[in-house]
């Protein structure tokens, strides 16, 4: 065993500060553009100015191959610069830049994802009052055994094969809910169904057509039962599950009751951030993980909308609407930080919900993509379990390359 600081050129943290936002530039990089599963996320991003730019890389300009990292509230998040990415760190965020005559970029980053490098971090985790986190000073001396470089390249080759599979995937999710939205939009919004050529428009609507408030067209916070004598158990989902780009929850952050808690739902129901800032950041999902039957519970500090007049999947379209959104975000109250949604946000906003046979003829189009998406899903979760069971064996040995 060695010190990881002969590995590497150097260890950076990222200010002490947040800038002011500018509305484009380089890019801040805080903790949730990195994911737990190792990723990038840059779909949502915060920009300083090129004015300010300077002054905030003063310690370290992020360059490709560099493993930025969390050691500071949210631990134990690790990702990869890729090429032309250019902005600066963020607070409690920190960077290792590797030497490439010694170590492969690649397989650090994995290496960083190891129970061996997390249980070194666990031991030198300090647990404040508040936040827990890793010493910046400790981490030059934490201990690994890293193999010859060409063993190194061909296991990070192993493991970022299953990463690509995982990416493209999830490339294919996101355009199957863009054309899901796209469609939602252009029926829905714009009134562009089949037909709409020949309907006769009454009171601003094609005929047949009828506006109604949103808790008229779906149910809201519908009563779902579940019978303690059934199991002991009950599936909770915590807010941080919901997506903030996309209809999958993330499964993983899933928990385990013992007594209900919280608002009930089934598949095919939606669950709609109601608290700031995760609406504000799009948090919403869609429940298409329970087995037939079963109910589950979560946050109450998300809605949930099940079909009514209109389907489940105009419900998770309607609520991934901008203007949907836009309404339930100027109707929060509370104290800074902590404000919510206030229901009868719902009862003002006013939809045109179309006669059946149009929803019929929405839900053959869209139940196919909301399928495949799950179908994808599937696929990604055990490629991911595949690549999480590789790891730890590739790192140690146990399955020699």
């Amino acid at each position: 065993m060695i010190a990881i600081k002969h590995f590497v050129e150097g260890f950076f943290d990222g200010p002490h500060a947040t800038p002011k936002e500018a509305d484009d530039g380089p890019i801040f990089l805080g903790i949730k553009n990195i994911t737990d599963d190792g990723r990038l996320d840059l779909s949502e991003i915060k920009h300083i100015s090129e004015d300010e730019f300077p002054r905030w890389t003063r310690r370290v300009v992020p360059q490709k191959d560099d493993i930025v990292f969390t050691y500071e509230a949210t631990l134990h998040r690790y990702a990869i610069i890729p090429d032309g990415f250019r902005g600066c760190l963020g607070r409690r965020m920190a960077l290792i830049r590797p030497d490439t005559t010694k170590v492969a970029p690649k397989f650090l980053h994995y290496y960083c994802l190891s129970t061996a490098w997390r249980n070194q971090a666990e031991g030198s985790k300090i647990s404040g009052a508040t936040v827990d986190r890793i010493p910046l000073t400790k981490v030059p001396d934490f201990q690994v055994q890293f193999p010859d470089l060409p063993t190194q390249h061909r296991i990070a080759g192993i493991l970022s094969a299953y990463d690509d599979l995982i990416e493209n995937n999830r490339r294919r999710i996101g355009l199957l809910e863009q054309a899901a939205r796209l469609l939602y939009r252009e029926w829905f919004v714009h009134l562009r169904f089949p037909g709409h050529e020949t309907a006769e428009i009454v009171n601003g609507l094609p005929d047949g057509w009828e506006r109604m408030p949103a808790s008229e067209a779906m149910h809201i916070n519908p009563r779902t039962t579940w019978k303690a004598s059934e199991s002991k158990l009950i599936t909770m989902v915590p807010m941080g599950a919901l997506s903030t780009s996309g209809m999958n929850c993330d499964p993983s952050l899933f928990e385990r009751r013992e007594q209900p808690a919280g608002v009930k739902f089934m598949n095919g129901d939606t669950l709609f951030a109601r608290i700031t800032p995760c609406l504000e950041n799009g948090k919403t999902g869609y429940v298409n993980f329970l087995q037939d039957g079963e109910v589950a519970c979560g946050s109450t500090e998300f809605v949930v909308f099940r079909e009514r007049r209109i389907s489940r999947f105009m419900a998770y379209l309607l609520a991934r609407e901008e203007g949907f959104r836009k309404n339930a975000i100027t109707s929060m109250v509370g104290s800074s930080g902590r404000q919510r949604v206030q229901p009868s946000c719902f009862d003002k906003y006013l939809l045109p919900v179309p006669p059946k046979p149009v929803i019929e003829d929405f839900d053959r189009v869209v139940e196919p993509m909301f399928r495949e998406i799950e179908h994808i899903d599937k696929a990604i979760g055990k490629l991911t379990r595949a690549r999480d069971l590789l790891l730890p064996r590739l790192m140690d040995g146990r399955i020699p390359v």
